[in-house]
């Protein structure tokens, strides 16, 4: 599962250069630029591989640990 992770930050990080939209007027649901809603979408998509890769890919070592150093 980590490498699916890993592969959704790299996708995400390649779709994220949105050129396509720059010259496009059009407005979805008739106020947002079809470019800002993209990177709106491009976003939640972002927040949800981070909340997976917090599920999926957290080191067990660190569960039960407090914050401070070790000793």
């Amino acid at each position: 599962m980590k490498q699916a992770v890993w592969i959704t930050i790299v996708a995400l990080l390649i779709l994220h250069q949105d050129f396509w939209w720059w010259d496009d007027g059009y407005l979805v649901f008739g106020f947002m630029p079809i470019g800002l809603f993209y990177q709106a979408c491009i976003s939640l998509a972002a927040a949800i591989t981070w909340y997976l890769a917090t599920i999926y890919s957290w080191p067990a070592e660190l569960e039960g640990t407090e914050g401070g150093p070790q000793q």
